[in-house]
């Protein structure tokens, strides 16, 4: 956000004494407060969705009232509008009366006031009257009878403006802009909320973890149906179905995670949690993207749709419950990237290689294991003994790490294993001896990881490292020219 030019001669015509009102949904704080408790309110218990339809039924200032004394939101977490807060502060300094008046209910606005130094009152809604639109004008000019200036940022509060005698943008949309500019009345400030854009939107969806999804790919190629090209079609109909159902499900994860990932070094960048993305615009995009995965998979066949929606309830079973469960979360992990195998073997209807499914799962726990090592290795730097959101100590980083490498040298084991019992005899390969190379590549690949790991020089993701990682990438070109080899010559 940048801020606007003040208007000196606005203020000069209404005085710096006139008490400045702050809206806070969406204004003062980069989230709706309503959005906030809802969801958290959801995440605890999905069952609670029929209370949230009955109290939504008794009116809205009954709904935020119940969602309010139930759910305790961690008010200091929450993204602000840091120019707004620093150009109430400057305000505040020189002698002007500055609150909060807000539709959000007025127990969870108080809480909020808290955190700044710079509130002298709150209203907000008590439970039987929803402080919105003309309800809100009219009990700010009960309130201050010789004027008040707002600042608000949706259509709303438009009938606000009008019965204020200045005006603060903060956030809003041009069109908004526009009709509170014609109301004639000063514009001492205007701050923008710059839109989330392309690239935001690719950082939320997470296109970047779709190469995880190139695993529908490897069952076509391992089953010499590479040059199909009906197979290859289901293969990448597969791929961007899986892709479109993994964007939904970690929007999903997002919204249920919210609190947690403000307190993370990380995750607090990322669109829902920062507030450049709001929580109306995720829930339709989440579950837009899940249903066009699923159509996608019905188009394929059967197998691949029934699969997917496996895929999305132990998702979302993780995203409820079995992210906070120790070692089971990490299994869970890898019995998800194991089912992107499964998906492609189904949408191309290759034979299911027992090998490859136990092989995946080994690989993808131990790289479950180094996600959550490096998560508990920052906790701690930061003086935390849990790690938010998970079921980890602090002292367990030296379990991890035997799990993790463990289940690593596991998974070369099983590649040798394949190598020596089925490669050879398969027919497949003209020169299975180039294969090889592959576990040789592997145990190099996996030891840097856990290296990396040890050293705390591996950030959240080891996959996202992976694609990122020159060394990496070099191994796996390696590997790549060995089956080609191995397959040609």
């Amino acid at each position: 956000m940048t801020a606007a030019n003040l208007s000196a001669t606005g203020l000069q015509s209404v005085g710096v004494a006139l008490p400045l009102v702050l809206d806070v949904d969406d204004t003062l704080i980069l989230t709706d407060l309503l959005h906030e408790t809802a969801v958290a309110y959801f995440r605890a218990n999905p069952l609670r969705v029929f209370n949230l339809v009955l109290w939504t039924l008794q009116g809205k200032a009954t709904l935020k009232r119940k969602l309010s004394e139930q759910v305790p939101v961690d008010v200091d977490s929450l993204p602000v509008n840091e120019e707004l807060v620093a150009f109430a502060r400057a305000e505040h300094d020189k002698g002007r009366s500055v609150g909060l008046a807000t539709a959000a209910d007025e127990l969870l606005a108080l809480r909020l006031a808290r955190r700044f130094d710079f509130v002298d009152f709150t209203i907000g809604s008590n439970g039987e009257r929803n402080l919105k639109g003309a309800t809100k004008a009219a009990a700010l000019v009960e309130r201050f009878p010789d004027g008040f200036a707002y600042a608000g940022d949706g259509r709303a509060d438009l009938e606000v403006w009008d019965k204020a005698r200045s005006i603060v943008l903060s956030g809003a949309s041009a069109d908004t802009a526009t009709k509170a500019r014609a109301l004639g009345k000063p514009v001492e400030a205007e701050f923008f909320r710059p839109r989330l854009g392309l690239r935001g939107w690719l950082k939320a969806l997470r296109v970047h973890q779709w190469a995880k999804n190139g695993l529908v790919f490897v069952p076509l190629i391992l089953s010499g149906m590479a040059t199909d090209p009906v197979a290859v079609l289901s293969a990448f109909c597969a791929f961007v179905s899986i892709s479109l159902m993994a964007s939904g499900t970690y929007l999903l994860n997002d919204l249920f995670d919210l609190t947690d990932d403000r307190l993370h070094w990380t995750k607090r960048n990322r669109p829902l949690a920062s507030g450049a993305l709001r929580i109306k615009h995720g829930v339709p995009a989440s579950a837009g993207l899940i249903a066009g995965g699923l159509a996608l998979a019905a188009l394929i066949g059967p197998g691949t749709l029934g699969l997917l929606v496996a895929y999305m309830a132990i998702t979302l079973l993780y995203s409820f419950y079995i992210k906070r469960q120790p070692i089971v979360d990490a299994f869970t992990l890898a019995a998800l990237f194991t089912m992107r195998l499964g998906i492609g073997i189904a949408a191309v209807g290759a034979v299911p290689s027992p090998w490859l499914l136990v092989f995946s799962m080994f690989l993808f726990t131990s790289l479950s294991f180094a996600k959550r090592q490096t998560e508990i290795q920052k906790s701690v730097a930061k003086g935390r003994l849990v790690v938010n959101g998970r079921g980890y100590l602090g002292t367990d980083a030296s379990m991890v790490v035997a799990m993790g490498v463990a289940t690593a040298m596991a998974a070369i084991t099983i590649m040798v294993l394949y190598i020596m019992n089925d490669v050879y005899g398969a027919g497949f390969y003209n020169s299975p001896v180039y294969l090889w190379v592959f576990p040789a590549a592997l145990f190099m690949w996996v030891s840097r990881i856990w290296l990396l790991c040890h050293r705390e020089e591996l950030n959240d993701d080891p996959v996202a490292f992976a694609i990122r990682d020159k060394i990496s990438i070099t191994l796996g070109g390696l590997m790549g020219a060995a089956f080609l080899a191995g397959w040609l010559f």
